[in-house]
């Protein structure tokens, strides 16, 4: 694909996807923007928080993508609204390749929702203290029209053996406090699944707990994913796990998806600047990283109120050519097959 190609294909907002074109999209992003009013007094009309930026992309079924970067580049209000719990300002999420999120009201949008599993940052804030793990679990199943007590019962028992937390009969009754960390977390990831959904969003899952068992909940992520045949998104800023977990890798930065690539292409050859100070700020278990200086890109992110011109990194970028960078947003590039950076650098 010519660089013209590739650019007039994010003026259209169509996805540029090079991996499993053998299958259709489970979930596909169209040129997805989502602003925030910002109101005076409650009622005066003060301007738009631009938290997500003519974003697409497809995902599909089996397929894990890593959405990082740092706090504040829109990574929650992506996440949010593909849950349905924000509204596209503009664009639109197309799942299984027939609903869009824009026409679901009412049952419709339950019904989608469902599809959808969630694994929250925090396990202890996501669990309801006045409940036990029994009422937790059957919960989302009362709620989407499952009457029948034996088969609530089951699906109950099915979801806590499949996240390794046996005897089932000892957790039952137990409320969240009364569990660690570890095994709030696999209470969160039960009931995501309860609903057997096709798509699992992951909101920084590991982030919270003991990094003694980050390995495990990363891996029963990875076990599940694979038996249901799950499509993945997870969304992280650290970028050592990503490598495991993921196969394509997607940075945003200030709003905009500023670099793609299959995992291993991005982590080994980044090409957007910011991209590279990110991986530069990675921690490293090596010792003598003690005594080396990281030269990470000075400032702080944007406002999302106020963007920059251009390139909303060119304000930080060691590499910005003025009259470019800072006058016009770059388009996508393609410096290799399949690997897009949005990055006046790779014009040539």
């Amino acid at each position: 694909m010519s660089n013209n190609q590739a650019n007039s294909q994010k003026k259209e907002g169509v996805t540029v996807n090079k991996l499993h074109q053998e299958a259709p999209p489970l979930l596909s992003i169209q040129d997805l923007n989502v602003w925030y009013e910002l109101k005076r007094f409650g009622f005066v009309h003060a301007g738009y928080v631009q938290a997500v930026n003519n974003i697409s992309f497809d995902l599909r079924e089996g397929e894990t993508i890593a959405c990082v970067g740092e706090s504040g580049c829109g990574k929650s209000s992506l996440m949010k609204t593909i849950l349905g719990l924000n509204w596209p300002t503009k664009g639109d999420i197309v799942f299984e390749g027939k609903t869009r999120l824009t026409e679901l009201k009412g049952e419709s949008l339950r019904h989608y929702r469902s599809q959808i599993g969630y694994v929250q940052q925090d396990p202890f804030g996501a669990l309801a203290p006045f409940m036990t793990i029994r009422q937790i679990l059957e919960e989302p199943l009362i709620i989407n029209g499952v009457t029948d007590k034996a088969e609530r019962a089951q699906r109950v028992y099915t979801a806590l053996e499949e996240v390794k937390l046996s005897p089932v009969e000892e957790y039952l009754g137990k409320f969240p406090h009364m569990l660690s960390g570890g095994q709030q977390q696999r209470v969160v990831i039960a009931r995501s699944m309860i609903m057997n959904p096709k798509l699992l969003v992951a909101d920084e899952p590991v982030s919270m707990l003991d990094a003694s068992v980050r390995v495990e909940i990363l891996k029963l992520l990875r076990n599940l994913q694979v038996k249901h045949k799950l499509a993945v998104i997870y969304i992280t800023h650290d970028l050592s796990t990503v490598r495991y977990f993921s196969e394509r890798i997607f940075v945003m930065y200030a709003g905009h998806l500023i670099e793609q690539a299959d995992v291993d292409t991005l982590l080994d050859d980044p090409r957007h600047p910011y991209t590279q100070a990110l991986l530069d700020a990675t921690s490293d278990p090596d010792a003598a990283n003690a005594h080396t200086y990281r030269d990470i890109p000075p400032g702080e992110p944007p406002s999302l109120v106020n963007p920059p011109t251009g390139c909303h990194f060119h304000p930080r970028c060691p590499h910005m050519i003025p009259g470019e960078c800072d006058v016009h947003e770059p388009p996508y590039f393609e410096p290799n097959p399949g690997h897009l950076v949005a990055c006046w650098l790779h014009k040539g």
